[in-house]
């Protein structure tokens, strides 16, 4: 018996064909795969390729005269624990927003009850258009889904985001929406004959606690201190550790993007508010990730309003220094916590970072260098290095999401190897 069935719909992009792959790796992950095509998808991958890898019938169309089934839409729907979209159209993505349902898909989408999650892929222009960020968000608001697509070179040979998230990442994030769902199939995951492979939920277990984006410090009800930071790498790691399985728990500032709708987030503008709910959240934490920007000073005395600038050719500032909640998290880590600090430099990164490491005593550090063209902040991609007080990592540039999942492999050799 299959763990979960897998109702795979595959529409009319060029990254048609990752959707076989997509298949491949759910069905090792001990899934039971049913595909439904657009008529559009069918010219990038033959139906036949579908049928043969899952010994099913493909479903294009509804009252084709060799469908079985002429009401295919409502019993494909209603004997699935997911639909999963790969890769997922503009056009597709319209119509659901939309409620449209002129075919096989599109019908099935409107009539299921289970959950739906959209893996987007098309050129960056038409991802980045109005028009597809409101059908998104309304998509969102109506509780779908999404494997954000990833930065890197296109079809078109432009270079953006809008690229497939890789397969392995996909079926991840898949894994894990189904492990969180209402209806546990009896047969479990840890079948020792079912390969289930790198996308493993090898982080069950964990509760990760991670500060993500920058803070604000307040000068005047007005004006403020922060830095640039946004988010997008704290966020990527809350991704990747839920979609491996971990209990995720994200202390957010001010941030450039959002968040899944799956991720709990707790909103901290301040680095005094940051330091509070951290610890508050501490105790529950069995990893914990400093990914935020916390800023090292605060205006000594915020004013109560708007300070004028009559008369002033100056205005001097006397900062405190704010709370060193990785150092302070570190310091009074309970029994198998691991701590993990990210160090953003411009300069001698390496050294800069082994020094965070020593000095507030963390199990592991992620440094990258800022300076670099597509590792500073707001960028898609990162480069990083992952330093223990042992080892050291250099990685090339990458995707933000696939970095992630370096730095989860990092936390769990640590766990291996020092068993805390």
């Amino acid at each position: 018996m299959s763990n979960y069935k897998i109702g795979l719909g595959v529409t009319g992009g060029i990254a048609a064909y990752k959707a076989v792959e997509v298949m491949r790796a759910l069905q090792k992950a001990g899934c039971e795969v049913r595909v439904a095509m657009t008529r559009h998808a069918t010219e990038f991958v033959q139906p036949l390729t579908f049928r043969a890898l899952s010994d099913a019938e493909v479903i294009v169309d509804d009252y084709d005269p060799e469908n079985s089934d002429p009401i295919a839409h409502v019993n494909f729907s209603q004997n699935i624990d997911l639909l999963l979209i790969v890769p997922a159209t503009a056009n597709i993505i319209a119509k659901f927003a939309n409620g449209v349902a002129d075919d096989f898909l599109t019908s099935t989408y409107l009539a299921s009850t289970a959950p739906v999650m959209i893996a987007p892929a098309m050129n960056t222009t038409m991802w980045e258009q109005p028009a597809t960020q409101r059908n998104i968000a309304r998509l969102r608001a109506d509780g779908v889904h999404f494997v954000e697509p990833i930065s890197g070179e296109l079809a078109c040979k432009t270079v953006g985001t809008g690229k497939l998230e890789d397969v392995e990442n996909i079926v991840r994030q898949a894994m894990s929406l189904l492990v969180q769902s209402p209806k546990p199939k009896v047969q479990s995951s840890d079948d020792p004959s079912i390969d289930i492979g790198p996308w493993t939920l090898d982080l069950t277990g964990e509760h990760f606690l991670i500060t993500v984006g920058g803070t604000r410090e307040a000068i005047d009800p007005v004006r403020f201190i922060s830095n640039h930071s946004s988010g997008k790498m704290g966020f990527a790691m809350a991704e990747a550790a839920a979609a491996r399985g971990a209990e995720v728990t994200v202390v957010a500032g001010v941030t450039a993007v959002e968040p899944s709708t799956h991720i709990n987030v707790v909103r901290a503008i301040s680095a005094s508010e940051m330091h509070k709910a951290v610890s508050e959240r501490l105790s529950d934490a069995t990893v914990f990730v400093g990914a935020a920007a916390v800023a090292d000073y605060a205006p000594a005395n915020a004013a109560d309003a708007k300070i004028k600038k009559d008369g002033r050719e100056t205005m001097t500032l006397e900062l405190k220094k704010t709370p060193d909640i990785l150092a302070e998290v570190a310091s009074r880590r309970h029994d198998g916590l691991i701590v993990v600090g990210f160090a953003a430099e411009t300069n001698k990164v390496i050294d800069y970072a082994r020094s965070k490491l020593e000095k507030k005593k963390l199990d592991i550090v992620v440094a990258n260098d800022v300076s670099k063209p597509g590792a500073g902040f707001n960028a898609d991609t990162n480069i990083i290095s992952i330093l223990t007080a042992d080892s050291a990592e250099d990685f090339s540039i990458m995707p933000k999401r696939e970095a992630a999942d370096k730095v989860c492999d990092a936390i769990i050799k640590f766990r291996e190897e020092h068993g805390r």
